[in-house]
């Protein structure tokens, strides 16, 4: 990435109509799909719809960084009132600069403003002391390695 970029001026964008969550599904192809070969099916899956709240940076317009979250069920294990967060992409031009812990905290603000208790994510192995930082535990129910797509994860979760 060239220095002269500016990038204190990004916007932040809480996105919920679909023009908007395009940024973030464009940050994602370009991320995800395109640099790990991930296909389609898989990057997108069935909580990419009308509930899930995406934040997305823009520098200049242009999509750079975004996360998603949305509402956890009793069925699927998770506590009362938590929410996943996930699909934590920034371009890799933009790596290095902050802009995930950035899409992290605006989404955790989000979610507490939303009244929203406990975040819950499951980390890639190389990231966890990234979230570690930011406040995330080990999930006590489940410390092995799972699964998600093609990524070894472990569950973490931070009370907001």
């Amino acid at each position: 990435m060239s220095e002269s970029k500016n990038i204190q001026n990004l916007e932040v964008l809480r996105a919920t109509e679909e023009w908007q969550r395009a940024g973030a599904y464009s940050v994602r192809i370009e991320g995800m799909n395109r640099q790990h070969h991930i296909p389609l099916r898989d990057e997108f899956d069935e909580h990419d719809c009308d509930g899930t709240k995406y934040i997305v940076l823009l520098d200049d317009g242009y999509p750079v960084a975004t996360c998603r979250f949305y509402e956890n069920t009793l069925e699927s294990g998770h506590a009362a009132g938590s929410v996943t967060l996930g699909r934590v992409v920034v371009l890799p031009d933009y790596r290095g600069l902050g802009l995930g812990r950035k899409v992290i905290i605006e989404a955790e603000s989000w979610a507490k403003e939303l009244g929203f208790k406990q975040i819950d994510i499951d980390s890639r192995l190389e990231a966890i002391q990234f979230y570690e930082k930011l406040g995330y535990r080990h999930a006590e129910k489940n410390g092995d390695i799972i699964k998600s797509g093609s990524f070894d994860c472990i569950a973490m979760y931070k009370k907001i």
